[in-house]
């Protein structure tokens, strides 16, 4: 795999929800392979995203410990955020009509040079910001 692959949180959270199946194995193997391949990258969105998500929401919650752990090791892929992504995200709201949040996502994408997106809630297929959106469940659906 070539270039950078930015991961939302949602395929982080299944990575780590032994109770999702299919679609744990599937992030799970995605990410394997962004370790090894050295590709991956988040923000400190999803950072914070998981953090709060993988505490709560789960079947099987993880403590503090572990998500705090789980968090520290993504951050060696963790981009810098700043207003001038901020700006990025504004434009690309404007323009494709996503959330906020989801145009935050691809702001911090761009900055990092991704040439995709890992991500459940973005349409699978499409380009934002040139930026290829691809669900790694979408054969599951």
């Amino acid at each position: 795999m070539t270039g950078k692959t930015f991961v939302d949180t949602n395929i982080l959270i299944y990575a780590h929800d032994s109770a999702a199946g299919e679609k744990h194995l599937i992030a799970r193997d995605r990410l394997k392979e962004l370790w090894t391949d050295a590709s991956g990258a988040v923000s400190p969105q999803v950072l914070q995203e998981f953090y709060v998500n993988v505490r709560r929401k789960l079947a099987k919650p993880l403590t503090n410990e572990q998500a705090r752990n789980l968090a520290g090791s993504y951050s060696v892929w963790c981009t810098e955020a700043t207003y001038a992504e901020i700006r990025t995200a504004f434009r690309i709201e404007d323009e494709t009509h996503i959330s906020f949040w989801d145009a935050l996502i691809c702001a911090s994408a761009l900055k990092c040079g991704a040439e995709r997106i890992l991500s459940e809630d973005l349409n699978h297929g499409q380009k934002i910001a040139g930026i290829l959106i691809e669900n790694p469940f979408r054969r599951t659906q």
